[in-house]
């Protein structure tokens, strides 16, 4: 008779280790953004008389931000006839990562953030346009997929004549960080 050896015992009882998924979920702001196909650009430099980011104790207002992608706008004109409404979201979003890439470079990381308070839309409107809440979406669905419960968020979604530089939309955020 043959007696078992802690080799024997090893591969009739394999040990199990907790497998890895690609699947698990992203743990925090930047791999939520990466997970998305996103990724924070460079903060924008000012075109005027302001400061991207203001702190004020625990609160971070971020000034508008317009809808440039390196360094160049990705729309012009106004919401829906110059620029469409699938368009104007897609620079809602853009305008959202310009700010989170404020907050970032303010507070060192996102993680920072406990939650989004407010987000301010505008959207450059031709008459007769009223779905600026819409083309907000773009950038409050992101804030959700980004920070979850905490990224929901009070907001105004206003129409304009104009906006800066002629971009069709401009978004703050004001966020509570730790």
């Amino acid at each position: 008779m043959r007696s078992i050896g802690a080799n024997d015992l090893r591969m009739s009882h394999p040990t199990t280790t907790p497998p890895t998924s690609p699947t698990t979920a992203p743990t925090t702001p930047e791999s939520r953004l990466a997970a998305l196909g996103h990724s924070l650009p460079t903060p924008a430099k000012p075109v005027a008389a302001y400061v991207p980011t203001r702190r004020s104790g625990n609160l971070v207002y971020v000034s508008g931000q317009i809808p440039f992608k390196d360094g160049q706008l990705i729309a012009k004109g106004a919401v829906p006839g110059e620029v469409s409404l699938e368009t104007a979201r897609a620079c809602a979003q853009q305008c959202c990562l310009n700010a989170l890439a404020a907050i970032k470079a303010e507070v060192g990381e996102l993680s920072r953030v406990k939650q989004v308070v407010r987000v301010g839309v505008f959207v450059c409107s031709q008459a007769g346009f009223y779905d600026q809440p819409k083309v907000a979406n773009g950038a409050s669905e992101l804030l959700e997929q980004v920070f979850g419960e905490a990224g929901k968020h009070a907001r105004a979604a206003v129409g304009s004549i104009a906006l800066p530089l002629g971009a069709p939309v401009e978004v703050e955020l004001l966020v509570e960080v730790a």
